[in-house]
């Protein structure tokens, strides 16, 4: 094993004892990242110098005796739409291509105060748009199984550096699943808090529940750690707990992730939530999966609250979302962005006042039903994503099972509606599906209960990781380092 590819928490605790320099594990994970990133292209943006100059720093720290952070010394991926001082960050966005903020995202500020050392930007599509990592600045991000597929998106970058271990914490975002899709997708774990948890004080529409930070990790103890010191009160985020003279949430609230007993949590169990397309195949991998677990809860009942109306109220909702943030774009320089972000802008345009407000009112109703259904309930679990991976030049899914999806980003119907309602959600990968490639579970919490269902799921992965079926599975990183780099393949930087 090398340094790199140690979980967060061994590795900080081996550089807080001098066990482990920060330099060591900094230059483990270049090496890898050297080895094995031309086969995914995930870390598009690289920082090597600059980490390498911190990484001395954090061992001088260490060697002082001086307070240590709880990431100190650790290395980081940034996704690509998290501004970094000084790092080009381009958003997959031929507009910001050349792109070099002079100032820290809060949340990259927040992990570099914890001591996390910045090695570089990962791959994201254009804004966020589609959960298929690729734009036409830095071309498309391989799946580790299979580079010929996709890792999701649009945390794709981040998910498939973790998955490699070119990193061991990486950042995301997630509206439509963008960070608990690539976590099922490359076999690492992704968490979606709850709404201004993760303060993101650059939301183009304040009030919305829709877009989240959050962090990524290969298993949840890291999860939760990373989460300690990306989660904070922020002034900015409007809908960040703020509290005038008073600190809500206080530095490591979330790490560890507390102990629970399994057997007195009741879960609730849906393929599809009653709605969302999912295909055959992973309605099977699911009911195999979780029959290894089902009985270790106090109840496993198959259930799911009423998602009627979630489809068209996630799209009005997503819709406002694009608008705000991308019409300008659209209008100014229609040939310099692509089809995905053209694509919600123009379908936003097309809704009328009363569409708008019906969404908000249905979006309030959905609401309801969910609280209803967690007095019932402690957790939900579902498949983290309503089919396997297909290729990359695949822009998006068009019809699962032969049957047409209502848009491009109907096939994250299992996320969205999670994110509709706002509670928060943990991917946690489930061993391999049917074709060999890495399977995830999402598991939804109650309003507000973090802490509960990263409990929960830190549980569960106990559980899981003693059973070869369900245990993280790990890409073939001897065959990525021999494979002929992505960035030759046909249609590489094409977005259709």
């Amino acid at each position: 094993m090398q340094p790199c590819d140690l979980d967060a928490v061994t590795a900080r605790q081996m550089i807080g004892a001098r066990q482990l320099s920060s330099v060591e594990l900094v230059q483990s994970c270049i090496d890898r990242i050297a080895s094995v990133d031309p086969a995914v292209n995930a870390m598009v943006t690289r920082d090597f110098d600059r980490a390498l100059a911190s990484a001395r720093a954090a061992d001088a720290a260490t060697l002082r005796g001086d307070a240590l952070g709880p990431l100190h010394g650790l290395p980081i991926g940034v996704k690509d739409l998290d501004e970094t001082a000084d790092i080009r960050t381009t958003f997959g966005s031929e507009l910001f291509a050349d792109n070099v903020p002079k100032h820290d995202s809060g949340a990259v500020t927040r992990l570099k105060a914890a001591g996390a050392i910045v090695l570089g930007k990962t791959n994201t599509p254009e804004f966020g748009a589609g959960a298929n990592t690729r734009n036409r600045v830095f071309g498309a991000t391989g799946n580790p199984f299979d580079p010929n597929k996709s890792a999701a998106g649009s945390s794709g970058g981040s998910g498939v550096a973790l998955a490699c271990g070119m990193v061991p914490l990486a950042t995301g975002s997630d509206m439509g699943g963008s960070l608990r899709n690539p976590a099922a997708y490359n076999g690492i774990v992704g968490f979606r808090p709850s709404a201004g948890m993760v303060p993101a004080e650059k939301r183009p529409l304040g009030w919305s529940n829709l877009g989240v930070l959050g962090p990524m990790a290969r298993n949840v103890a890291d999860l939760s750690l990373m989460l300690s010191a990306m989660q904070g009160d922020d002034a900015r985020d409007v809908l960040a707990t703020t509290i005038l003279g008073r600190q809500v949430r206080q530095p490591g609230d979330v790490f560890p992730p507390a102990s629970v007993d399994l057997a007195s949590v009741r879960a609730a169990f849906s393929p599809d939530f009653g709605f969302a397309p999912t295909e055959q195949h992973i309605r099977r991998v699911f009911a195999a999966k979780t029959a290894v677990f089902r009985d270790v809860f106090a109840t496993a009942e198959d259930a799911t609250p009423d998602c009627s109306g979630m489809d068209d109220t996630f799209a009005v909702l997503r819709a406002m979302n694009f608008i705000a943030a991308h019409y300008d774009k659209c209008k100014a320089t229609p040939d310099k962005v692509g089809p995905n972000v053209t694509a919600n802008v123009e379908e936003g345009l097309r809704y009328s006042a009363l569409d708008i407000v019906g969404a908000q009112k249905q979006q309030t109703v959905l609401y309801q039903r969910f609280i209803a259904f967690f007095q019932r309930f402690d957790v939900m679990i579902t498949p983290a994503v309503t089919l396997s991976p297909r290729p990359w030049t695949e822009l998006a899914p068009t019809a699962i099972d032969g049957v047409a999806t209502r848009s491009y980003y109907h096939w994250l119907a299992l996320a969205y509606a999670v994110t509709t309602v706002g509670h928060p959600a943990v991917s946690l990968p489930v061993g391999l599906d049917e074709h060999g490639m890495p399977f995830g579970l999402q598991i939804v919490g109650r309003r507000g209960g973090d802490a509960q269902v990263l409990a929960v799921a830190a549980a569960l992965e106990r559980v899981l990781t003693g059973d070869v079926r369900t245990a993280r599975p790990v890409p073939n990183l001897a065959a990525l380092s021999g494979m002929t780099p992505i960035s030759e393949s046909a249609g590489f930087f094409d977005m259709g």
